[in-house]
């Protein structure tokens, strides 16, 4: 297994190991993150989501970590163009936000867990 596919099923491990969400509040964040192994862009983008979830979603989330160095066929399935890419499968609609994740405000709008401004 390279360094890179071994970091990102580590961050699926320990994303995905967050107790269940309180009873009640059925909603969960299906993200999925394409990255290209262990690229500053790449690295940042995940610490960024990670901080992102932890603070918006609680314990609503599930978090995929998909390396396109170690599977690229996989970015044909969600049609990924640039990377790093944040897919959210669920709720639906599907959504797609390119780059590090780093304009949090641009990130919530999104994921549609605040409104746009008119």
């Amino acid at each position: 297994m390279s360094e890179a596919s071994g970091s990102a099923q580590r961050a699926r491990t320990t994303l995905q190991e967050a107790p269940e969400p309180p009873a009640g509040d059925s909603e969960v964040y299906r993200l999925r993150l394409y990255v290209a192994g262990e690229s500053p862009k790449s690295l940042e983008a995940f610490r960024n989501l990670k901080q992102l979830c932890e603070t918006h979603l609680a314990l609503r989330y599930e978090i995929e970590v998909v390396d396109l160095l170690e599977n690229p066929r996989l970015a044909r399935g969600d049609e990924i163009i640039a990377i790093p890419t944040l897919v959210r499968q669920l709720p639906a609609p599907m959504r797609k936000i390119i780059g590090d994740l780093s304009d949090t405000d641009r990130v919530l709008v999104g994921l549609q867990l605040r409104p746009t401004t008119p």
